[in-house]
């Protein structure tokens, strides 16, 4: 007679294995995108007429096919975006091809001037999302440098070392005016 082989009993194996399942979901943390903070402007019915904005409040981006971005219509490298974003927000030098200004009463603030700046961008159905992500990180960094600027200026403080009624006078200091158009096709190179 043939021996036999002794049987593990599994009956509380699907048990521990449910107990692990449980466990681990309730103490992993998921990695959740968080995508990008814009403020939509608010809705408008179809026959509003779109407000009209002098020509050289407008700093006009744009990003072809092939990746090129042009800026103001001019070429430029999206690695110097940044600085020229931060001269059109700020206008250091009340440049009359910059931004204009208006006086507005900001609570924390006091009367202080506003630049009448709007970052217009547009990019191509064909633009990379890789170029597309740095083009707003360029933007991003650019509006975070104007707040910290004047941040410093007002209190001495980074823009985020401030509390949040500083924060929120900041902010309405240096509004994030970026009006993004529906992709479409730009064009690529030209030879």
């Amino acid at each position: 007679m043939a021996k036999k082989t002794p049987e593990i009993n599994a009956t509380s194996t699907a048990d521990i294995a449910f107990l692990l399942l449980v466990f681990f979901l309730a103490t992993t943390t998921m990695n959740v995108d968080s995508g990008m903070f814009r403020r939509l402007p608010p809705y408008q019915p179809d026959n509003t007429e779109a407000p009209k904005i002098a020509q050289r409040n407008i700093l006009q981006i744009l990003v072809n096919k092939d990746n090129m971005l042009q800026v103001g219509g001019e070429p430029l490298d999206v690695n110097r975006l940044k600085e020229k974003a931060l001269e059109f927000i700020l206008n250091p030098m009340n440049d009359p091809n910059l931004p204009e200004t208006s006086p507005k009463e900001i609570e924390g603030l006091g009367n202080v001037d506003v630049s009448k700046g709007v970052i217009s961008l547009q990019s191509d159905k064909g633009t990379s999302y890789e170029m597309y992500i740095a083009v707003q990180d360029q933007l991003a960094a650019a509006f975070s440098e104007a707040r910290d600027r004047k941040a410093k200026a007002k209190w001495g403080k980074k823009y985020n070392d401030l509390n949040s009624d500083q924060q929120e006078a900041i902010k309405k200091w240096v509004p994030m005016s970026i009006s993004e158009a529906e992709p479409k096709n730009i064009g690529g190179k030209k030879k």
